[in-house]
């Protein structure tokens, strides 16, 4: 049944676009002005106010105001699927703005260095949203992004490789703080997730909406203990890649991550069950990687849109 509903949103969103996500004009997705409001400006770096603890870079593409909330609330709680395009063609400006901001305080006084391997990883929805919308927004706009950016020659992915550990409040009606403890340790990466981030040049998280900061810092906290562990096997050797894969309890957790990256934005991947990761995380750009061939990678992030206030906050 629920493959069905999902099936149905899928047609009715491409073929039967009733009115414009943002103000309800008839007979158009998405409008001229509201696409105006969406794509029309330059994708800026954004800061929470206050800014959570290892947060990285972000960069969102629109104010989340008006006729881009109300697109983003249609996508998202409405299943407007049809949105999920041109969602996706701002995600992926945001990514190229940070990307290339990223690079070029890496690359100091010269030109920013050629970017390899690009993988978006976006954060995933409660388990409990997800049935309910019949969808994973983020999932789907990333996966909307990577396609545009591949079609300009960028070598972009999507690694699905962020899991829920554990059940977390309703974040409605929390502050920063609440939202932090709340979310503090409810992510990791899957098995076999970190030789999937360990193999790329720059790793962006992404999502729909940034507010207070803490899901991308919590997922950024996820990814950086990951690669941490598995730099920390990679030089001891197999023997205590079972110790520093082993759960709290002293499980090792063994399930290998398959189906997670994508390729193309019509596939939305398959559960698999997440490891654990360690408390820690620092807040720099850069996350340290094993093998003299690969010295650094980029760890930034990029959403769609962010509150007014936010930007602000960036001009000062």
């Amino acid at each position: 049944m629920e493959s069905v509903r999902r099936w149905w949103q899928d047609l009715s969103g491409l073929v039967l676009p009733a009115e414009c996500g943002g103000c309800g004009t008839a007979r158009t997705v998405l409008c001229h002005w509201c696409r105006a409001a969406l794509h029309g400006t330059m994708p800026r770096r954004v800061r929470p106010d206050p800014e959570p603890p290892g947060l990285p870079a972000v960069h969102a593409a629109a104010r989340y105001a008006d006729e881009v909330r109300a697109v983003l609330l249609a996508h998202k709680e409405r299943g407007a699927l049809a949105l999920t395009r041109p969602l996706g063609t701002a995600l992926a400006g945001a990514v190229r703005v940070g990307l290339r901001e990223a690079g070029e305080g890496e690359a100091g006084e010269g030109p920013p260095p050629p970017l390899g391997a690009v993988l978006l990883v976006p954060v995933p929805s409660a388990r409990r949203a997800t049935r309910s919308r019949g969808h994973d927004p983020a999932r789907r706009i990333a996966l909307a992004a990577a396609a545009e950016l591949r079609a300009t020659g960028a070598p972009v992915r999507v690694a699905a490789v962020l899991r829920q550990r554990r059940v977390v409040a309703d974040q409605t009606g929390l502050n920063s703080q609440q939202r932090l403890d709340n979310l503090f340790g409810a992510l990791a990466v899957a098995a076999g997730g970190a030789r999937l981030l360990c193999g790329a040049d720059a790793v962006v998280l992404v999502d729909d909406l940034v507010t207070t900061g803490a899901s991308l810092a919590e997922a950024a906290r996820a990814v950086r203990a990951a690669l941490e562990t598995h730099r920390a096997a990679e030089s001891v050797g197999p023997a205590a890649a079972d110790t520093h894969r082993a759960g709290p309890a002293g499980r090792a957790v063994g399930e290998e991550c398959v189906a997670a990256v994508y390729d193309s934005a019509a596939r939305e991947g398959s559960g698999v069950r997440p490891s654990e990761a360690r408390k820690g995380g620092t807040d720099p750009v850069l996350v340290r990687m094993p093998g003299a061939a690969r010295s650094a990678c980029l760890l930034c992030a990029a959403v769609v849109a962010a509150p007014p206030g936010a930007f602000e906050i960036n001009r000062n």
